[in-house]
């Protein structure tokens, strides 16, 4: 069985039975918040415009409701410093949405708790609407003293927030709150570039031959340790253009012309800070510089430091970006750097990295290139497939995982018809991978999904419509909706996904549409698939040339260099 595991369903499910105690070594969660109480997936079209689809998983989550106080009512139960830390919030601040919210992430944060080792940490990715209730939360869950720090992200440029009426700040940054499970945890530090004034102003000695930059270290102590006392012969250069050469022996010589050398001790109350054979070895090598007065300094290279130690407000990662060459249309999707920065530091190559709000799988992508192994949940199959593809876009056959929950055979599609047709709708896009159409009150206009493609380079975009059907009642009345809606979106192509199998009346009704030609040859412009077809493999009959299906754009190729570095390239469908 793989390491890596992708889970489809509620995380709080998946948790409780599939995740083992202590057998997770970092989480990074990203719950979803402030996005009109649900839990949303918005997506850039490939043609220039944007889609307000929406997957709505936690919609009733974000409403104190019967739901709601359920989960509030299960946690307070259990007791504990949590149940205490969620029954003060309510009284504070009532039965409010923000604590459907609150309500909702006890019960996950204490699981995620249990599934940390030891040497564990977490990561909580949140903004400053809800990250002051949720520190609260987090205390009680994993005790205020592993508490290491709250990082701020600075996500967006400068910009003003008063267009929309207020008088506030801009919003520019996130916040991370970052616990440990116990007192020993995983670190490895991280260290960024110093600044350049800072390096002009520390670093300002610079070897005429090597143009190696240095600063000067006091080789002084204020207290003796070991053979600290003796005498240093120093220099002391009488013309500025007599070279000199070290003098390393015990025995007075004779000084060349024009220096003058003497033994001395420290300043008044100081010792030498190494020993007689350290300071030799230095001398040899180089890293001594005497000043004017003759006093001997250590030169401490730039070149050899670290860096300074990571900070918590990082500036230094952008946010993705329309431009940015990572970006996968996922509106809320994080940039590799940031999820990078916090599995190397909280994590080694062989650990498990969880996240159970994996969205477009950024975390996964980034854990799956560092060499981690990995687990991610997902509620919506949108983001399942759309991991998957990332997956197999950036990795190829290197990214081995199982896949849980999703539907692999009919038996599972029937009940997922049943249980939630708004999922299986979803799930069966994912099998033609199209891209979820937008949702709207109302009638959905006979348009579940997309497919876009060109039939030449730089032509026009032509796009398939897709209508979804997990009832077993179809007739020939959907195949005439469903090309009645091509006409008047001026669509090449319409396929029809049912449960049920389609009839003679169908087949006949789809024949008189005819058919779409292209550089490829003709496609019937009425397609009827079903699900069994589906799972079975038969696709849409379509351009499928290279470069031709341009619905969503690949993750870029990761190449790796004698299996250690990696190199990200760009394609696109």
């Amino acid at each position: 069985m793989p390491n890596n595991i992708l889970y489809y369903g509620d995380n709080l499910e998946v948790l409780r039975l599939h995740v083992a105690d202590e057998s997770v070594d970092l989480v990074y969660l990203d719950p979803p918040f402030q996005s009109a109480r649900s839990y949303n997936v918005l997506f850039d079209e490939q043609n220039g415009s944007r889609s307000a689809a929406q997957i709505q998983a936690f919609e009733d989550t974000w409403r104190w409701d019967q739901a709601a106080a359920a989960a509030y009512q299960e946690t307070v139960e259990a007791g504990g410093e949590v149940s205490r830390a969620l029954q003060a919030m309510r009284q504070f601040l009532g039965e409010t949405d923000m604590l459907a919210y609150l309500s909702m992430m006890a019960p996950r944060l204490v699981e995620l708790r249990r599934v940390l080792k030891p040497t564990g940490s977490i990561y909580l990715h949140c903004d400053p609407t809800a990250s002051h209730y949720l520190k609260v939360i987090m205390d009680a869950v994993f005790g205020p003293q592993n508490f290491r720090s709250e990082i701020m992200w600075k996500r967006s440029s400068a910009h003003s927030d008063t267009k929309q009426g207020r008088k506030i700040h801009g919003h520019i940054h996130d916040t991370l709150l970052f616990y440990t499970k116990g007192e020993d945890w995983t670190w490895n530090p991280v260290y960024q570039p110093y600044d350049p004034e800072y390096v002009e102003t520390f670093y300002r000695h610079v070897e005429e031959r090597t143009g190696r930059r240095f600063r000067l270290s006091d080789l002084t102590a204020a207290k003796p340790g070991g053979d600290t006392e003796y005498e240093w012969r120093v220099k002391r250069r009488q013309k500025e253009d007599t070279p000199w050469e070290a003098d390393l022996t015990d025995e007075w010589k004779k000084p060349k012309d024009g220096w003058e050398y003497k033994g001395v001790k420290p300043y008044k109350g100081r010792y030498w800070a190494y020993s007689r054979e350290n300071m030799r070895k230095y001398e040899r090598d180089g890293r001594i510089y005497y000043v004017s007065t003759g006093m001997p300094n250590y030169k401490r290279y730039l070149d050899e430091m670290p860096g300074v130690a990571l900070q918590d407000i990082w500036t230094d990662i952008p946010p993705v970006g329309p431009g940015s060459a990572e970006r996968l249309g996922y509106q809320t999707q994080k940039p590799e750097a940031l999820l990078a920065r916090i599995i190397e530091s909280g994590s080694n190559e062989g650990d498990t990295v969880l996240d159970p709000f994996c969205g477009c799988g950024t975390t996964i992508a980034v854990a799956q290139k560092l060499n981690r192994r990995w687990i991610g949940i997902d509620i919506t199959y949108l983001a399942i497939h759309l991991i998957k593809n990332r997956l197999s876009d950036s990795f190829g056959e290197e990214a081995k995982f199982e896949v849980v929950g999703e539907p692999v055979a009919l038996p599972d599609a029937e009940r997922l018809a049943k249980d939630d047709p708004f999922q299986f709708q979803l799930w069966a896009l994912g099998l033609v991978d199209a891209r979820t159409a937008e949702v709207k009150k109302g009638a959905d206009r006979g348009i579940d999904g997309h497919l876009y493609f060109h039939d030449k380079p730089g032509g026009k975009t032509k796009q398939i419509i897709i209508s979804v059907k997990s009832g077993e009642r179809i007739s020939v009345r959907d195949v005439r909706e469903l090309r009645g809606v091509i006409d008047r979106e001026n669509a090449e192509i319409g396929v029809l996904i049912t449960f049920g199998e389609s009839t003679r009346n169908m087949r006949r009704e789809a024949a008189t549409a005819g058919f779409y030609e292209s550089p490829w040859g003709k496609h019937p412009r009425i397609q009827i698939l079903t699900v069994k077809e589906l799972l079975e493999g038969k696709r849409i009959d379509c351009p499928q040339t290279s470069g031709a299906n341009i619905t969503f754009k690949k993750a870029r190729r990761v190449r790796r260099d004698d299996a250690v570095q990696a190199e990200l390239e760009l394609e696109e469908d």
